[in-house]
């Protein structure tokens, strides 16, 4: 009965699948255990997949209520991946252990699902990687990720790898920054050994290139990857990518190569919001056993924009507090940045900016992240730069990304023309001030 009425469950979703690709597929990764008298228990492999079902729970329960005849609720236990050990054998009989394998293809070792955090900017990516990582070769063919630079575009094309190591230890993986396919290339070249460069990556059962597109523009090294690539998904292989804008939009990149780039899934992995980046820095925490205050770790994570910063900041805070205190507590970050006045200020968000200057000028979100050049969209634009560079200390591209700009040039021009308007223009200047007591006076 179990398996009759999963496999119903299942077919619900697989006649809408065009509608909802991913859920479907995370759906098929999940084994039914029992049937009570109002549940349905699956097992899944992490949290961050159980998490991803949470946030659906609604859309998924309906349809399993639906199949059953009477509502139904879904339970879903976390059943961790075990690699087992391998068994002593003699010096003459070594085999390498899976860490060993991890590193001989490029892998890093904190790079797993396990410890991803998933939230609403990374959701659709995680689990178009969680799907590729159970049918390599078939799910998505490329896998593109694309984002600014610490949404995570790394750590989860090396969980892939992961995956499929621990299942496949034998089988051909290698993890490849842009600029080193590049460098190979050159050298074997110059050493007349591009049969042996071939040979090493046109076998590959996957290959993940970090930062694609810093082979633009080089027509040598464009020919050989659009070969490798081929090679690859030919032979069933996986490729995954990543990069920091989507394929149609780097420069000097060959037509073939966007092609092949565009035809798998394509996925935007945005920065992080404040949620994701709390969570990212209370997982940073357990993994160094560094107790922290939810509260703490909240302001850190409202000061911090940028993820990679994130770890560097806790081990600071930690440092000064090491040997006096087992917790890290409110005071203590207070400290950190100096001054209460300090925290207060940088719990004002980008979208809290954002929603204040709409609000002042009438205007929607989406005109801010549009493409419309008009003097009553353009202006607030400009203005919410300023306040992003200003108020909260945003870097440039981080500004870009989030107004959705293609370069960060527009937003250096947009920050300095505000600048030079509040200097000569006292009216104009009185706006801006009214546009920031409206946000500060929320917080």
């Amino acid at each position: 009965m179990l398996q009759s009425v999963w496999n119903g469950f299942l077919g619900e979703f697989e006649k809408n699948k065009e509608k909802t690709p991913v859920i479907f597929s995370i759906l098929k990764q999940l084994t039914p255990i029992r049937v009570t008298g109002t549940s349905v228990v699956v097992a899944c492999e992490n949290y961050g997949v159980k998490g991803l079902l949470e946030k659906r729970r609604g859309e998924v329960e309906a349809v399993l209520s639906q199949c059953v005849g009477k509502k139904t609720s879904l339970e879903i236990e976390v059943q961790l991946r075990k690699t087992a050990r391998p068994a002593p054998t003699p010096l003459l009989a070594f085999q390498p252990t899976i860490d060993d394998i991890f590193a001989r293809s490029g892998l890093h070792n904190k790079y797993r699902f396990d410890n991803f955090a998933v939230s609403g900017t990374n959701s659709v990516a995680f689990a178009a990687a969680h799907a590729v990582a159970k049918n390599p070769g078939s799910s998505y063919n490329p896998l593109f990720l694309y984002g600014g630079v610490g949404v995570g575009k790394t750590h989860l094309a090396q969980s892939v790898a992961r995956i499929i190591l621990e299942k496949t230890p034998t089988a051909r993986v290698f993890f490849c920054p842009g600029d080193r396919f590049t460098n190979e290339l050159i050298e074997s070249i110059q050493e007349k050994s591009t049969a042996r460069f071939r040979k090493k990556y046109r076998s590959l059962s996957l290959l993940i290139v970090d930062d694609i597109q810093f082979i633009a523009g080089k027509q040598t090294v464009q020919e050989e990857f659009f070969h490798t690539f081929n090679n690859i998904v030919s032979a069933g292989g996986q490729v995954i990518l990543t990069s920091d804008r989507p394929p149609n939009e780097i420069k000097n990149l060959e037509d073939r190569l966007r092609s092949r780039f565009s035809g798998g899934l394509i996925v935007d992995i945005q920065l992080p919001d404040f949620e994701l980046r709390s969570a990212i820095l209370l997982i940073k925490a357990r993994e160094k056993e560094i107790e922290i205050s939810i509260e703490a770790a909240k302001i850190i994570a409202e000061q911090v924009s940028d993820s990679r910063a994130l770890e560097g900041v806790l081990l600071s805070i930690y440092a000064k507090t090491l040997g006096k205190k087992e917790e890290i507590g409110l005071d203590d970050v207070s400290a950190f940045f100096d001054t209460k006045q300090a925290v207060k200020k940088v719990r004002i968000s980008a979208h809290d900016i954002a929603r204040a200057v709409c609000l002042y000028y009438n205007i929607k979100q989406i005109h801010l992240k549009g493409a419309s050049r008009s003097e009553s969209f353009s202006l607030p634009r400009q203005i919410t730069m300023y306040l992003l560079r200003r108020e909260i200390g945003m870097k440039y591209d981080e500004i870009a990304y989030f107004l959705k700009r293609k370069d960060h040039t527009t937003i250096m021009h947009g920050c300095e023309k505000i600048e030079r308007m509040i200097i000569d223009n006292p009216v104009f200047k009185s706006e801006v001030d009214r546009i920031v007591s409206s946000f500060s006076s929320s917080t």
